[in-house]
């Protein structure tokens, strides 16, 4: 794709990057085919394509996001599936990311929706914050239908979403858990900030897991890994979380060391891995941020790579398995879960049109609630066709945002592993799915 940038404007290192984004494109529109909302709505202002084209022309004309533009930069998941399909190698992610920063600097939302976005911006980092939010919506959740029927669809949405049970406290600050018999490796595990509100149990499940195969676990402390507010295009906030992150892990890496650092949540972990890239022109963080990427691994890749010790295999369940888009586009993550869910005595079923997001993406399923529901409901429809006893999703999104509609148990793989390798049942197969 040609483009008309200034020397002026390429002296900006964003923009630059920009330029090389948008000269790798070649307008072949493969990307439309496995765009969840083009799929959706057949508009190509929807789609990788038209994206793009308004982004390059909001850049090149240093231009402010107009009223035009952002739904269309808003509908986008970032589910990262047209960056797979891509022949050339577009990083269409990162040049959606510097345009969601401008939408975020230049154009001023109605009152209600800059509101929301400054809520789940301030709450949801916020481990304190967000557990009194759940409690909140505990006490709310029956007024979702009036929040829809008066025009509040995102509150609607968001109380939908809540837990039907308040989830227990999980266990916060630096710790260490020990390794069970001889000691064969050390890692980080992020504990992080939505999930170790909502599904404490997750990491709890990895935890027994690695520590029962020698491996000693390492919680150091950190909070959010900015993830959330990158994503909502408030860039410096994000930057702000990955360094406090970084300095968190770097004391355990210069300290006793760490073999990896783990992460469940596979939203979490694509930020992560792409810290290098989001604090290249930081010159004090720049080396750091890379040193952390280059040792983050999903939990599944781990797993997978040691000889784990199945002690009690686990009931011949059937599993449909999906993927989250952030670990299998995001991070080209994708049979890890799946042969170790085999190992482990499952029978594993792919979902079809798995390469199609769930419709959660952060915060996606409470900002455009009705794209939202459409694509879980396609997602669900897609599940149910291969009769699973139960749906095994490595993302506390997904997890949340399939299990809200469907009565089949979702689950994370790692707490299937867990109960083959002599952990207890995971708690979704053990309660109604209504109370999950």
């Amino acid at each position: 794709m040609q483009t008309n940038f200034t020397l002026a404007q390429l002296d900006d290192p964003d923009i630059a990057e920009a330029d090389k984004i948008l000269r790798a494109c070649v307008h072949c529109g493969f990307c439309t085919a496995t765009c969840p909302t083009y799929v959706l709505s057949g508009n190509e202002l929807d789609s990788p394509r038209g994206r793009i084209y308004l982004i390059k022309d909001m850049l090149e004309n240093d231009r402010p996001a107009t009223a035009e533009v952002v739904p269309h930069i808003d509908r986008c998941l970032s589910c990262n599936s047209c960056m797979t399909t891509c022949p050339s190698g577009v990083h269409y992610a990162h040049l959606v990311d510097q345009a969601r920063a401008r939408v975020e600097n230049t154009f001023r939302r109605p009152l209600l929706d800059r509101a929301l976005r400054a809520l789940l911006a301030k709450v949801m980092p916020d481990p304190k914050l967000f557990r009194l939010s759940l409690l909140a919506a505990f006490f709310a959740k029956p007024l979702a239908p009036l929040f829809a029927r008066i025009g509040l669809a995102p509150l609607a949405a968001m109380l939908r979403l809540a837990p039907a049970s308040f989830p227990p406290r999980g266990a916060r600050g630096r710790r260490v858990i020990a390794a069970e018999g001889e000691r064969r490796g050390r890692v980080a595990l992020l504990t992080g900030c939505v999930a170790s509100v909502v599904t404490p149990h997750i990491n709890e499940a990895a935890i027994r897991v690695l520590t029962r195969n020698g491996i000693e676990v390492v919680l150091a402390g950190e909070g959010c890994c900015g993830s959330l507010v990158h994503h909502l295009g408030r860039a410096e906030e994000a930057l702000q979380s990955a360094r406090a992150t970084i300095d968190a892990w770097m004391r355990e890496i210069e300290g006793e060391g760490i073999d990896s650092i783990l992460v469940t949540v596979s939203g979490c972990g694509q930020t992560i891995k792409d810290y290098g890239y989001m604090l290249r022109g930081d010159p004090h963080y720049a080396a750091r941020a890379r040193k952390v990427a280059s040792l983050t691994r999903d939990i599944s890749e781990y797993i997978n790579r040691i000889n784990i010790l199945l002690r009690n295999p686990g009931a011949p369940l059937v599993v449909a398995y999906h993927a989250p888009c952030t670990l299998q586009h995001g991070q080209k993550v994708g049979h890890e879960s799946k042969e170790t869910l085999s190992k482990s005595g499952f029978v594993v079923k792919d979902v079809p049109d798995g390469h199609l997001c769930c419709g959660s993406a952060g915060t996606y399923n409470m900002l455009q609630p009705q794209w939202a529901r459409a694509l879980r409901d396609r997602k669900i429809a897609n599940i149910a066709s291969v009769a699973p006893d139960v749906i095994a999703a490595g993302n506390v999104g997904c997890i949340t945002q399939i299990a809200a509609g469907t009565d089949i148990p979702v689950v994370h793989p790692i707490e299937l592993i867990d109960w083959a390798s002599g952990g207890p049942m995971p708690g979704a197969l053990r309660r109604p799915a209504s109370a999950v």
